[in-house]
């Protein structure tokens, strides 16, 4: 390794180090030159100065801002330097030079629009502000997995190509497996359920999802990644009260991140309690409020909105939907068949999760299937697996962009996606 240690690591260190990272700032005042060092971990002052480094090591110090560099030498105090330490060189390697004027400002000095900076993502993730996003992204997919391990879940890995879509829907991507063909997965919906009828009873994963969908909105992509759970022999509520342990550990776990959060300007709340809301009473709170809303109809942007602003809560379910408004695979509600055992989860005013019971009766696909106007026999190989033993089973889906998105507090969710995929952009 060209580093001893990173820099954050470096202040509490005695003796040599060999650090290694961009040039941040360069200043020249004749007998002593600077260079503040970054890298992910934070700045180093190292200091060149006439008479305390060979003449040779002085004459050869100017770099650009952002050529790469390997600085070996010796920690001294400082206090007027950053973190009150600089770096005394004995060796400074130029690893690499810039070449060409930054299409990107990673001192952010000088802005740069969205799309300038996601072609260049490469340079744009030197700035302070992405760097936080995706460091704070990192410790809810990992916290994700910490809870779901803690609550006896076993992960998994369902492929991301298939033969069929896997929703019913035509918004899939189409790909040449061969001579058949193939479709990249718009969820991992139907593996996760063969899984618990396999007998692995509480499975999650982390796995990408796309969807041919030609939206151009500031909270949806074509490629996205899906944090998925599904467990055996539960429900509708036995899935939203994993939801709500697994939720609050991840926005626990990310609050410590209290360096990211002080750069993004943003304070976290952890809900002390999560409310569910039935869909029947969330349309009366809209018509009661003076938004207009038929019983029936799917909650548009304006009208989740409004209920955000009636509710006043950051975090809450709306649960047992219209049947006819949620996928094809969702449990009716015994007893009253026009409502099934469906929900979503709203945080911050955004739906960040859905989920459901699901059908796990042959017979009962069929039905909801034709219901539809759906051809069974196009879903014969999803039906055909509840005929050898199915138990009642229940999951959902977080978006890691989404969560992301809200606990950031972005204004659009391509700012979460390392290299986000529309309908506009596949590069780089």
């Amino acid at each position: 390794m060209l580093r001893t240690h990173y820099i954050k690591d470096a202040r509490s260190v005695e003796g040599e180090v060999s650090l290694c990272g961009w040039v941040h700032e360069f200043r020249n005042i004749g007998k002593v030159r600077f260079v503040i060092l970054r890298d992910r971990t934070g700045l180093m002052q190292v200091t060149v100065k006439k008479g305390i480094v060979a003449d040779s090591l002085l004459e050869n110090f100017n770099f650009n801002r952002e050529d790469v560099l390997q600085v070996e030498g010796e920690l001294k105090e400082n206090k007027i330097a950053p973190g009150g330490i600089e770096l005394i060189p004995s060796k400074v390697t130029l690893l690499s030079k810039v070449e060409r004027k930054l299409p990107v400002d990673p001192l952010d000095i000088v802005p740069s629009e969205l799309d300038t900076r996601l072609d260049y993502r490469y340079i744009d993730l030197r700035r302070k502000i992405p760097s936080a996003i995706f460091s704070i992204k990192s410790a809810l997919a990992r916290s994700f997995r910490q809870k779901c391990t803690e609550l006896g879940f076993v992960e998994i890995h369902p492929t991301s190509l298939v033969g069929a879509a896997t929703e019913g829907g035509t918004d899939v991507f189409e790909v040449q497996y061969f001579e058949k063909k193939a479709y990249l997965a718009q969820s991992p919906q139907l593996y996760k359920q063969l899984c618990v009828m396999g007998g692995m009873d509480k499975v999650f994963m982390t796995v990408p999802v796309f969807r041919a969908e030609k939206h151009a909105t500031t909270s949806h992509l074509n490629e996205i990644i899906q944090m998925d759970i599904e467990i055996g022999f539960a429900d509708h509520f036995d899935a939203m009260d994993i939801l709500e342990k697994v939720f609050l550990h991840m926005v626990s776990s990310a609050k410590k991140m209290k360096e990211e959060f002080s750069i993004l300007n943003v304070e976290v709340n952890i809900p002390e309690e999560i409310k569910k809301y039935s869909y029947d009473h969330v349309i009366d709170l809209l018509n009661e409020n003076n938004f207009k809303i038929k019983w029936g109809e799917d909650l548009s942007k304006e009208a989740e909105k409004k209920l955000d602003e009636i509710i006043g809560e950051d975090a809450y379910f709306i649960y047992e939907w219209p049947t006819s408004v949620r996928a094809f695979y969702s449990m009716p509600k015994n007893g009253r068949e026009e409502v099934c055992n469906a929900f979503d989860f709203m945080y911050k005013g955004l739906e960040i999760s859905s989920g459901a019971q699901r059908i796990h009766i042959p017979l009962v696909l069929e039905e909801q299937l034709k219901k539809r106007g759906l051809n069974p026999l196009d879903f014969q190989f999803y039906i055909d697996a509840f005929r050898v033993g199915a138990p009642p089973h229940a999951g959902w889906s977080i978006g890691l962009e989404r969560i992301t998105q809200k606990i950031t507090n972005q204004s659009n969710i391509r700012e979460c996606m390392l290299f986000p995929r529309d309908r506009f952009r596949i590069h780089p």
